[in-house]
This record gives C-alpha cells, structure tokens and sequence, in this order.
C-alpha cells in the first residue's frame, strides 16, 4: 500500500518503515468496524492513527469526538462518557447526553485509556460487547452504534498485571493493536521533522528558518527525545524566538536539550530492544541505587559512631530520624544515637537491611515528591512523569497521608 498520500493528507513527517507500517495498519481496518488500540509514548503523535481509521472507515460522515480520558476528573467522567439525568448528582440542573450517545454512527477515541477508573472500565465493556449503555441516574439502557479507537502511553499489560485495568477490557481494545514508534526508533526522521519545524516557525514569526550546522545535525539525531516529537517541536519554537543567529551549532543546541540523565522520561515506553526501554520499572531502579547509595554511607556512619567519631552534620536529619529510631534528641539539639561503651565491651554492629520492594521504593518516590511539592499533586505528578489521576490513585491504593 502506497502511504504517502496518507501521510500527506494528515500531515505526517518521516519515512520509517515503522512509521510507514502503523499508518498502513490504520488504512488497513478503517473499513472495518473493529476495535483499535494504539500504543506508543507520550508525545509521539499516536492522536493521527484514530483520525486516519475515521476518515477511511464507512463512518467518515458521521461525528468523531476525541476524549482525553485523564483529562476528566474520575467523579464525572461516568457522566461525560455516558451522560446523566437531571437531579443524578448535584449539580445536575438538567439531563445532558454523553459522548457514547452524542457520537452515534461514527468514531470515539478515547486517548489515554489506561487512566479510567475500574467502575468505568465495566461501563465500556458493557458498550463494546452490546453496544449500550445506561445514562448516570438511570435504569434505562440506551443503544449506541459507535466505534471506540482508543490509544494508551502505558504498558497496558503491565497495568493487567497490577489489576489497575481490566483483562477482558484490554482485549476487547487490543482487537487490532498499532504501535507508533518513539522519535528515537525513527531517526532517520529527525532531520526532517527538524526543517519541517523551522519551517513552520519562520512563517509564523516572518523570519528565515533555523538551520544545522553538521556537528549540531549528528547532535540532535543522537539525542534520545524523551519526549518524542512533541519535545523537538516546542525546542524548534523556543529557538526560532531567542536565537538572533538562523544558523545554529552544538554549542547552542545543547542549551537547549535538557540533561537526559535528570529528563522527564516516558512512562510507557514502546516495545525496543531490552536496554533502550525507558519506562516505570526503570525509573523505579534508578530510585533504588540512589537508595543504596545513601543506605552505604549510613553503614559508614555508624562505623565512624562506633569507633567514638560524631556524627558529621553534613547526614540529613531526616536520615538520621528514619534510620536510626532509638535516636534522641538532646536539649542542645545534639542527636544521640549509640550508647557509650567502654573499651573492652564488645560492640554490636547494626546492619542496615536493604529493602528491595518495588512497591515500598514506588511509595517513597510519591512521598518525597509530594513533600518537595507540599502536597500540590499537579506538580507532583509532573515531577514523577505521570498523570494527576495516576497520582491520586497510588496514594490512595498505598494509604499515604
């Protein structure tokens, strides 16, 4: 199948054969009327496959409605899928149709689709297997004739596993999977998508595009885009406006690519060879050798404790506290930790365990990311490099004050 029109009509950069070959999937079950499900991380463009699979499907003339799932608070988001009746909850002035019975006869994505509660994920299923739904307030059940194309930045088999979506669901989704590769898989396109951006930006600021020197050029192809081409184009926009020179150099483009071992990586990740996957379990592991690392220097602490030292100042309080609970704290401030002993006693070395639960380091990266924060989830979700909803479940679930 000849994809290039298709790219072009939807205003696709990029010639990878993986990029060629998820397009031509899309193409390929429009016509049907199967269920999609398209992976791929953050940023890295999935939001054209659902409009390809519209616009060739037998739906074109009926509606498309576009739903960013973790977008929508879980308290309402029932009643934006499905609709409520007047007086369902407060605040529920009149009856309002959901986006299930608004987009009948035509497509529903449903974008980040791993962020539904589990109480809507029973909601949809009911919907993929019988086509009806039942309005929030209601005990009438409705009929919809919508096809759902729905799109995940999550390993979705992974969120099975931790029962966070349901089995059944996924594999009503996963009908036909698309993966759209991560920028990073398709380098090949960068430079592409590079000018294509230049381009773009001159034309919006009345000013000659941005152009690469050689060593900038193998730079920006070398960059791992943690967040996919999303991230080149907001750096593309942020140097079109600053830099007077059109003519850019390494020097100058690295001021620009943020630090890759401190960059917001995707949570999701696509499926790369083993050592390139950037996801959840990998920034967990990263979290535990840091962990490590300071539960190595406490050791060293309490030897030097041993042998009759003090205990430098430069250890965190917190530390102390945390590790060492017989710890007491004197009037002057001082902390005292191990008794005295005399020369000829002998001295019991405490071993400090390490504790390699997944789920206890997952705990404490949330604990420390809303102290730094002070309880503000938005940022905190940020910091973390997932969504507020995600947040507000995982402190739920592990019962974190």
């Amino acid at each position: 199948m000849n994809v290039q029109p298709i790219k072009q009509r939807f205003g696709i950069i990029g010639a990878s054969p993986l990029l060629d070959r998820a397009v031509e999937i899309a193409a390929q079950v429009a016509p049907t009327d199967l269920s999609v499900l398209i992976s791929g991380e953050s940023g890295s463009g999935k939001e054209a496959m659902p409009q390809i699979v519209h616009a060739y499907s037998g739906r074109k003339h009926g509606p498309y409605i576009a739903v960013n799932c973790g977008a929508i608070p879980e308290g309402t988001i029932d009643s934006e899928l499905f609709g409520h009746e007047k007086g369902s909850f407060t605040g529920a002035h009149e009856a309002r149709k959901g986006y299930f019975e608004v987009a009948n006869g035509g497509t529903i994505f449903l974008d980040e689709v791993g962020e539904l509660p589990l109480t809507t994920q029973v909601r949809l299923l009911r919907v993929l297997e019988t086509g009806e739904f039942i309005r929030v307030g209601s005990s009438k059940a409705q009929k919809t004739n919508v096809r759902v194309v729905a799109a995940t930045n999550v390993q979705m088999l992974q969120a099975v596993q931790r029962g966070t979506f349901r089995e059944d669901l996924y594999y009503r989704l996963n009908t036909v999977p698309i993966q759209v590769p991560a920028l990073r898989e398709r380098q090949e396109d960068i430079h592409l998508l590079f000018r294509y951006f230049a381009q773009e930006a001159a034309t919006r600021y009345k000013a000659p595009p941005l152009v690469l020197d050689q060593e900038a050029m193998e730079l920006l192809t070398a960059y791992r885009w943690p967040g996919n081409v999303r991230q080149l184009r907001n750096i593309v926009e942020q140097m079109s406006v600053i830099e007077k020179e059109r003519e850019v150099d390494a020097k100058t483009l690295r001021q620009y690519l943020p630090d890759q071992s401190t960059a917001l990586v995707a949570l999701g990740g696509s499926n790369e060879k083993e050592g390139n996957a950037i996801n959840e379990r990998e920034l967990i592991f990263k979290f535990l050798f840091d962990m490590k690392s300071d539960l190595n220097a406490l050791k060293a602490q309490v030897q030097a404790l041993s042998g009759g030292q003090p205990l430098p100042t430069a250890l965190p309080v917190g530390y102390r506290e945390e590790y060492y609970p017989t710890a007491s704290r004197s009037p002057q401030g001082t902390v005292s930790i191990l008794p005295k002993h005399s020369d000829d006693e002998d001295v019991d070395h405490t071993e400090v365990e390490e504790s390699l639960s997944l789920e206890e380091k997952e705990k404490e990266m949330i604990r420390k990311a809303l102290t730094k924060h002070r309880n503000k989830r938005k940022n905190a979700a940020e910091e973390l490099g997932i969504s507020e909803r995600t947040l507000y479940r995982k402190i739920k679930e592990y019962g974190i004050p």
